[in-house]
């Protein structure tokens, strides 16, 4: 297992140089076209692993030069947020920080890295069976976890991701001496992700340009679990939304503030899941398929938006009351998955 998961990222890497070097070849530069434009995000449904055949097929073309070329996976790394696990490392310099509830009322993230890997990012922790409808928007991302449960296991495996724990690939993670595991698994991501697939690896079908029209100010936004607080509140002269969890300021070990761009909260379908954790406690589904409301925080305001994913293969839209697309502004994203009133 661990052998074809090593494969799989060595092609995949060979694929990413192949695309820069086409880029060099050809004098190609990031089109800078329309303030509204998706950033090579888009939320096009991306085919099927195994296709079923049509009756009517034709041979398929050769691709020509216009046609994007394929890129690499993006780095999905499950990271702790119980207390005891902060201030995280490397959290700062994901693309994308996703925040979900677990067992007891908790909080857990997800960061995904795809225009730079940081030297070391943690604590990492296990994988949840939400995080694989999540990740399938993503084109076979690198999922790296702690572990899960036996039984969990197998629809991991099965899954369009290429996960990896720390049984995988020698040093690639290693154990910090400050605190008592299980908060002090960190990953080195670089021996995973040597080569990042830049911003053409996010097909979430987010959309960054200007502020649209209209808007509420919002000085702060708290979302509350059961048993967790997240608290984002604006900066004028940061621009960002600097964060709070349990009312303390967050910060990254090296000392600096989290403070996303846009924060998306996302009301979304939480139910009972088939697994429990070893105290018995339920583990949560997040359900994010689908379609339902949403508020999108950006530049001081808030905008009432909603969102629709048709299926685990596509990115996530957010529009407006009129049916347009909402931009987000340039720069981290935080979506917070809120349960639907």
């Amino acid at each position: 297992m661990a052998d074809t998961r090593r494969a799989r990222r060595a092609v995949a890497a060979v694929l990413a140089a192949t695309a820069a070097l086409c880029l060099v070849a050809t004098g190609c530069s990031k089109s800078s076209g329309p303030p509204s434009a998706d950033d090579s995000r888009g939320a096009g449904r991306r085919p099927s692993p195994n296709p079923p055949p049509s009756p009517t097929a034709t041979p398929t073309a050769t691709p020509t030069a216009t046609e994007a070329p394929a890129v690499g996976p993006v780095l999905a790394v499950k990271i702790d947020n119980a207390p005891a696990a902060r201030p995280q490392t490397g959290l700062g310099a994901a693309d994308i920080v996703y925040v979900e509830q677990v067992e007891g009322g908790l909080s857990r993230l997800m960061a995904v890295y795809a225009t730079a890997v940081p030297k070391s990012v943690g604590p990492v922790r296990s994988a949840r069976e939400s995080d694989l409808e999540l990740l399938g928007q993503f084109r076979e991302p690198v999922l790296a976890f702690s572990g899960a449960q036996s039984k969990l296991l197998p629809l991991i495996d099965r899954a369009p991701v290429d996960p990896v724990t720390p049984s995988d690939v020698s040093g690639a993670y290693y154990r910090g001496t400050s605190r008592a595991a299980p908060h002090n698994l960190y990953l080195r991501p670089a021996r995973l992700l040597p080569t990042p697939p830049g911003p053409a690896g996010l097909t979430t079908g987010f959309r960054y340009g200007p502020a649209p029209e209209g808007g509420t100010p919002k000085a702060t936004r708290t979302v509350r679990y059961p048993a967790a607080r997240f608290t984002f509140t604006w900066s004028e002269r940061q621009d960002r939304w600097l964060v709070a969890m349990d009312g303390r300021p967050a910060e990254t070990t090296d000392g600096k503030r989290l403070g996303p761009a846009t924060v998306v909260v996302q009301y979304v379908t939480v139910r009972r899941s088939g697994f429990q954790d070893f105290l018995g406690n339920n583990t949560p589904y997040t359900e994010t398929v689908g379609s339902g409301r949403a508020e999108v925080l950006r530049d001081g305001r808030s905008y009432d938006v909603r969102w629709t994913r048709p299926s685990a293969l596509d990115g996530t839209t957010f529009t407006g009351g009129d049916g347009t697309p909402v931009d987000f502004a340039e720069g981290q994203v935080w979506v917070v998955y809120a349960k639907a009133p």
